[in-house]
Parts: C-alpha cells; sequence; structure tokens
C-alpha cells in the first residue's frame, strides 16, 4: 500500500498480465485482463476457482435480469482490500458495469451502498444488484472522474468547492440513519469511541518503535481533551467517507456530483471527512485554498444554530482526529494479505495526530 509518505490517498502503479484463452470458444466467457498493480502478494478470494466461478455466475445473472449483454473483454482490477470487474456492455467505453467485491472488515459496503441509494439517491449511484451476505455489488458507470476533469482543465477549484458542499449536504441528511448504518456492520468512530481506538492503534501496530510509542501514551491527556471540547460543539454524527479524495468524486453531468467507494467509512462526526479534500486542495491550489474549502463545507451545516467559530473550531478539532479514522482502514484488508506497508501507513497517521499542524 501507500508509503507513509503517500498515506492519503492509495496510490498504484498498473501492470497487468493477461487471463484465459486468447480465443475464446463461442459460449465461453470473454477473456479477462487482471490489473494487481504493485499488490502481487495480496491474498484474495479471486485466486480460489470456486470463488471466482460463484462471483462471475451471479454478475453474469444480474447482467442479463438487467437485459444487459458483455461485449468485449473483461478487466479484473485485483487489490488487498477488494476485487472490481468491469464487465463491458456496448460500443462506448462508458457503456460499463462494474462488479465489486469488498474484504471482509469492509463488507457493509454492499449493504451500505443500497441504503445510500434509498437515503440519498441524488448523491450515490444505485446499484444494479446487491448481495449484502457476500458483500457484493453490481454497480453502472457512474460517469468521469473529478479528478479527470480537474486534471484537464474541465473543472477548478470552484468544482470542488461546491462538491464538498455537495458532499456536506449529503452527510447533513443522513444524520437521522446512524443507528441504522451501525445496524448495517458500518464501523464507529464516534468521538468517544477515539481514545480506545488510539490505545488499540499505539498497542498493536509492530512498527511503533518503543520510544514512539511511549510518547504516544503521553500525549493522550491532549486527545481526551480534544474529544470532550468536540463533543461540547453541538454538530450530531453522520457517516464519515474517511478517504474522500477527488478520484472518489464522479461528475456524471456539469454542475453534478456523485460519491463513491465507501469500504473505509464509518460513523463518526462528520467534519472528519474534511481531511482527506482539505489536504487535496492544499496540494492541487495551494494552502490559501484551504480555508476556503472548509468554509464551502461547513455552509450547510450552519441551520444548526451553531455560530460560525464553534462550527469552524469543531471542523479544526474533527480534521485531526480524523487521523484515527484513517490509521483504522488501513486493515480493511482480505486475510493472509501481507500487512507490513499497512503497519507503517497506519503508523503515520498515528503520528500524524499530534505531530502535523492544524489545516485551519
Amino acid at each position: 500500500m501507500a508509503s507513509p509518505a503517500g498515506a492519503g490517498v492509495r496510490s498504484e502503479a498498473r501492470a497487468t498480465v493477461r487471463t484465459g484463452p486468447a480465443a475464446p470458444a463461442p459460449d465461453a466467457p470473454p477473456p479477462t485482463t487482471v490489473d494487481r498493480g504493485r499488490f502481487t502478494e495480496a491474498v484474495t478470494p479471486w485466486e480460489r476457482p470456486d470463488w471466482r466461478e460463484a462471483a462471475l455466475h451471479w454478475a453474469e445473472a444480474q447482467l442479463a435480469r438487467h437485459g444487459l449483454r458483455e461485449t468485449g473483454p473483461r478487466e479484473a482490477r485485483i487489490r488487498p482490500w477488494s476485487v472490481l470487474v468491469r464487465f463491458r456492455t456496448g460500443p462506448a467505453d462508458r457503456d460499463a458495469v462494474w462488479f465489486k467485491a469488498s474484504a471482509p472488515a469492509a463488507a457493509f459496503e454492499a449493504a451500505l451502498g443500497a441504503a445510500l441509494a434509498a437515503w440519498v439517491p441524488e448523491h450515490v449511484m444505485t446499484p444494479l444488484a446487491v448481495d449484502a451476505e457476500r458483500g457484493w455489488c453490481l454497480l453502472p458507470d457512474g460517469g468521469p472522474l473529478l479528478r479527470g476533469a480537474l486534471d484537464r482543465g474541465e473543472a477548478g477549484r470552484a468544482d470542488w468547492l461546491t462538491a464538498v458542499g455537495r458532499y456536506a449536504r449529503m452527510q447533513r441528511a443522513l444524520t437521522p440513519y446512524t443507528d441504522r448504518m451501525t445496524a448495517l456492520g458500518v464501523p464507529g468512530a464516534r468521538t468517544a469511541d477515539l481514545p480506545e481506538i488510539f490505545d488499540g492503534l499505539v498497542e498493536s501496530n509492530p512498527t511503533l518503535a518503543p520510544d514512539t510509542r511511549r510518547a504516544l501514551r503521553a500525549r493522550r491527556p491532549r486527545l481526551l481533551d480534544w474529544c470532550a471540547e468536540l463533543d461540547t460543539l453541538g454538530v450530531p454524527d453522520s457517516l464519515d467517507h474517511s478517504d474522500l479524495h477527488d478520484g472518489q468524486v464522479l461528475t456524471p453531468a456539469p454542475g453534478r456530483f456523485t460519491f463513491f467507494d465507501w469500504g473505509d467509512a464509518a460513523v463518526a462526526h462528520p467534519f472528519a471527512s474534511l481531511l482527506v479534500p482539505a489536504r487535496d486542495v492544499r496540494e492541487r491550489y495551494g494552502p490559501e485554498a484551504v480555508t476556503a474549502v472548509r468554509d464551502a463545507y461547513l455552509e450547510p451545516w450552519t441551520d444548526l444554530g451553531v455560530p460560525l467559530p464553534r462550527l469552524r473550531r469543531a471542523a479544526t478539532l474533527a480534521v485531526r482526529l480524523a487521523a484515527l479514522s484513517r490509521a483504522v482502514s488501513w486493515f480493511r484488508l482480505f486475510p493472509g494479505t501481507p500487512a507490513a506497508d499497512c503497519h507503517e501507513a497506519s503508523a503515520y497517521w498515528v503520528e500524524a495526530l499530534f505531530a502535523e499542524p492544524d489545516l485551519f
């Protein structure tokens, strides 16, 4: 996974191998290109023929149920945290459907995706099919990524700010559903849970040096103070995406934004979601843009009746504490996958809790 220096986003180099027959028989499935990136040692169920046959058969049956038929090779993207298969369903590149199987610790993603499509359909993709028990879902193509539009100059800073504001409105609408999310298996990272989460991360990470571990334990009272203050600021819990970078936002039409990829999500203080987009905006547009993204995000929350200075203080605290959710997310992997890189990335975020300056 990402090295500590790049621990904000899971960045991967592409490496592909061709599997399957070069010229399939008329009734045989299309050939599959397998992309493992740099995770050649990942242990996933894709390696098991029985699982692969069952998963692909399920996806094929759901395609047929929707009247879709394949028109070209399949593309499998194998990562330690998920298996993705792209099915071509038409002549254009956008004519595609995606099968996703999440790692056991993120298997809630399938059921959560279906629930979000019912609760906030204007902000998310509606799955074509979901098998909540097995953590499988079939998704339509949701349109181009915001990242691509930004890189090509087709979108700019104002679009990123608009997207963050729309995301905040979605979170605002989801505040009544937190208990139902928990019932679906979405992990909890509420403010009151964070000291215990911190303790587990500090004690269990083998890459932390003894001196570092002692220093983190000594700073724990500061964590307790931050949590206690954040709890007094009057913002209800909601869904935290936990990794909302510009590659997790789709732009299906001008002025529209769709949010996806909920495998790192948690029920938490909503403002924790600001950590990753604020860092993204700072890297792309400079430090002066960070307060703009914060204020664009906070605007939908002003109807709570909480004074803006208190909302801004809540954002400062929640973004700092969000490092713990980032640290936890690195362990939502398929069992058996080597986790040395994950321990390093998690340790980076635990240390960042106290070491990095406030973003705003």
